[in-house]
């Protein structure tokens, strides 16, 4: 395991969020279409980062965020579904069709966890919510955050890893414009801090070297995330999976 793995066998998803400001935050004239938009995790780092962006670009219509709790947040494009089972949706079907991208930002660590309960909050949250979405919109776009160093063989010996690779399996086997996204670590911007303290040791620890690891390729912001994911939803992505470096050049 790299050493760069065994951050993500510790912390394997850190998420974190920002967004720019000005031009580069919003679409330009060239994109016509108003997109709208759910949005799961938005109280997260990653989510955060994502809903910011969300509300800054002039091409999306409208957010839908769905969690177990509020953001607190007040925008015009933003509505809220507050809602507490995140594997049974057939109480709220009716508000889920008719959107144009999912930006799927939710997930825990796995340190400390079984594999069972690590699947069932990984693997059965996010295709409960992406088997109603498929049935209710087949063109959608539907993005999922996974991360560096996930298993797509489902064989390796991190946990997390292998539990991550088997979501995105499912995933791209339904009938959905399904992209994982693999960030490196995320260097959190504009604010936004983790609600888990063990994340903020790390970042803080981390944080002198993370510009550097960005210019490796092994690291980025939450605004380049955000970035990233509204242009392939406007547009498309070349590939399934997309790696840290991928999600640069998208969102440049």
């Amino acid at each position: 395991m790299t050493s760069f793995a065994f951050i993500f066998s510790v912390l394997p998803l850190v998420f974190a969020s920002g967004s720019g400001a000005g031009r580069d935050a919003r679409c330009d004239s060239r994109h016509a279409r108003r997109m709208k938009v759910i949005l799961f995790g938005a109280t997260g780092m990653v989510g955060q980062g994502v809903l910011r962006e969300c509300l800054l670009a002039d091409d999306v219509e409208s957010v839908l965020a769905i969690g177990r709790s509020a953001t607190g947040q007040h925008h015009a494009k933003l509505r809220e579904i507050v809602h507490a089972d995140l594997t049974d949706y057939s109480a709220i079907e009716g508000e889920l069709a008719g959107h144009d991208a999912c930006f799927f930002c939710l997930g825990v660590s796995a340190a400390g966890m079984s594999e069972q309960d690590y699947t069932r909050i990984t693997y059965d949250v996010t295709l409960a919510a992406a088997r109603v979405l498929a049935r209710l919109s087949p063109a959608m776009t539907f993005i999922y955050v996974s991360g560096d160093g996930t298993d797509s063989t489902e064989r390796k010996r991190a946990m997390w890893a292998r539990v991550k690779g088997r979501t995105e399996n499912a995933l791209l086997a339904l009938p959905l414009r399904a992209v994982m996204f693999r960030p490196g670590l995320i260097r959190p911007m504009h604010g936004i801090r983790s609600k888990t303290r063990l994340y903020r040791v790390a970042y803080a620890a981390l944080w002198p070297v993370l510009p550097v690891l960005g210019a490796l390729g092994l690291a980025t912001t939450t605004e380049r995330v955000g970035k990233a994911m509204l242009r392939v939803a406007r547009e498309g992505a070349a590939k399934p999976i997309l790696g840290n470096r991928d999600i640069d050049e998208l969102a440049a």
